[in-house]
């Protein structure tokens, strides 16, 4: 239980953040002098790439990464740093080669462009999974793992306090629009790296360092916890070739093609800044796998050593640990009170900003993709409110959906086995269509509905009947099979139903991949052709240090 201290540290946090983000919402629209719904959703869009940076960092960390990667980091040492890292060369795609194509064509949401490049039952189509999706996955997961945590701090009904941190967000949220979430969230941004930076030391320092750390793996025979590259039957069911090929499919969805992620991008100021952005947030997701992994890898070598009781997390006979709970039992173990309070308020910054992000995107896609379809005439002042609307009913369906997602023993690992059967014919359609001229509209109706329904069945099939070939098949590589099938569908119907180009979709593709490499840069420091280079190599050095 937390000391007073805490308590008050916590709760002044949440209040704070509930006045920043009012202030900024409501400071942004009268600077605007209007109640344009772009200004709402959209941010008038100003942003510019430290805030889209920040913000994507923001609204891709929650409180899941917290709590399941130092989860993870316990069980399997850093190979689930793999989700992080490898997040930065599908940043790098985005950068470069869908960024230009969104920015140029103005549209608010991703389902828009699909309609662009495609027709309008894409565009349908891709509203309603990417509402589905914002739900599960960036409410009701990120829900599940804050209630965890709060349970076990404040000794509160997990739903309770989930549900008054949500009210919370919602209210700035909804009243402020995306500047507020943009605002908050770079705030906060700063507030879980700080906390988790906290946490990282301490962890440490209780351990005696990188080599004590080292050694003890070595002498429980667990070394190969500090590898990324597993081999062929590695137990985790995740060797390298695993990551990938199945993580890009999951990555592009994610980075690329999912509305909550892209649309800080979307309120950019120009192409430059919003490339910029994506590229300072590559950098960013280097941070994880040192602040939130090795914790994780420390808190296990501390178990080892006996310089960390987990008994209250409960063990088996056989000693394996219910890690659950790793996260919260290092905060409660290795910091004094007072710092307890500020990690608390990461906790709470990570879970309030992915709502918020959220259910802004909700709000903007039944706004603009669904409501205006069938009310062409809506004023500015009816689509906010539709958009209003849409983000407290989004916020009751993930509250129902919590009982559900809690049987999954690992939060991560039950979070990305949902994306793994979402993403594969989005992540195709979207690749095709950039980068394929002969990709039809037809071809990509037909394989979001079909790719769609195959995602569904294997999942069921997978929870069904795990014995069976696909119920032993890990995730990552499902998705790339999925993605293949996705791939063989959308080319067979291109061939059956010729492509014809509109005025715009004939602007929305790639000649050549080099295209976007030629295309103009700002000089110096702002060129992010220089950046993108720089990321690829740091990457490649880390995977291989790593390795």
């Amino acid at each position: 239980m937390l000391q007073s201290i805490d308590l008050i540290i916590s709760a002044s946090y949440v209040l704070l953040i509930l006045c920043i983000g009012l202030w900024s919402g409501v400071a942004h629209k009268r600077a605007q002098h209007t109640d344009h719904a772009r200004t709402y959703f959209l941010a008038g869009k100003t942003l510019r790439w430290p805030a889209i940076g920040l913000a994507l960092f923001a609204t891709n960390i929650s409180t899941v990464h917290l709590v399941s990667l130092a989860q993870s980091g316990f069980d399997t040492g850093l190979l689930n740093g793999n989700f992080e890292w490898m997040a930065a060369f599908t940043l790098i795609l985005l950068a470069v080669f869908f960024v230009p194509f969104y920015i140029k064509s103005g549209v608010a949401t991703l389902p828009d462009f699909l309609e662009q490049r495609y027709d309008r039952a894409s565009r349908d189509w891709l509203a309603v999974i990417s509402v589905i999706s914002a739900v599960i996955i960036h409410i009701a997961f990120s829900m599940l793992a804050g209630g965890i945590v709060l349970k076990t701090l404040f000794g509160l009904n997990m739903y309770v306090s989930v549900i008054v941190i949500c009210l919370i967000t919602a209210v700035y949220t909804i009243i402020g629009g995306l500047k507020a979430v943009v605002v908050t969230e770079s705030i906060q941004t700063v507030v879980l790296v700080v906390g988790a930076f906290i946490i990282s030391y301490a962890a440490f320092d209780k351990m005696g360092g990188w080599e004590p750390m080292v050694q003890m793996l070595h002498s429980t025979g667990d070394v190969d916890k500090l590898s990324m590259l597993r081999p062929h039957g590695d137990p985790s069911g995740m060797p390298w070739y695993a990551v990938f090929l199945g993580y890009p499919i999951i990555g592009i969805w994610y980075w690329c093609a999912d509305q909550t992620i892209v649309q800080r991008v979307l309120g950019a100021r120009d192409e430059n800044q919003a490339r910029l952005g994506a590229l300072f947030c590559g950098f960013i997701k280097i941070l994880p796998v040192f602040i939130f992994v090795m914790p994780g890898l420390f808190a296990y070598t501390l178990f080892q050593s006996g310089a960390l009781d987990v008994t209250s997390l409960g063990v088996d006979a056989e000693g394996n640990v219910n890690s659950k709970g790793i996260y919260t039992l290092m905060i409660t173990q290795l910091l004094p009170s007072g710092l307890i309070g500020l990690l608390v308020a990461a906790l709470l910054s990570g879970l309030m900003s992915q709502v918020a992000g959220a259910l802004n995107s909700i709000s903007t896609m039944v706004s603009y993709d669904m409501y205006q379809r069938f009310r062409p005439t809506a004023t500015d002042k009816q689509l906010i409110w539709v958009g209003k609307l849409a983000a407290g009913v989004a916020l009751l369906f993930s509250l129902a959906l919590l009982p559900l997602l809690n049987r999954y023993e690992s939060i991560f690992i039950g979070l990305n086995d949902v994306i793994a059967h979402i993403a594969p014919p989005i992540t195709c359609v979207f690749l095709l269509g950039i980068f394929w001229k002969g990709a039809s509209a037809v071809s990509a109706k037909l394989t979001l509905w079909i790719g769609s329904l195959l995602g569904v069945i294997v999942f069921i099939i997978n929870k069904l009947y795990p014995d069976t070939f696909i119920g032993q098949t890990p995730f990552m590589m499902m998705a790339f099979y999925l993605f293949c099938t996705c791939v063989i569908l959308q080319v067979v119907f291109s061939v059956i139903y010729p492509v014809q180009h509109t005025a715009i979709s004939a602007r929305l593709y790639w000649k050549s991949p080099l295209e976007a490499l030629r295309g103009p840069a700002s000089e110096g420091a702002g060129n992010y052709k220089v950046w993108s280079g720089l990321l690829l190599l740091v990457m490649a050095v880390l995977f291989y240090v790593f390795r």
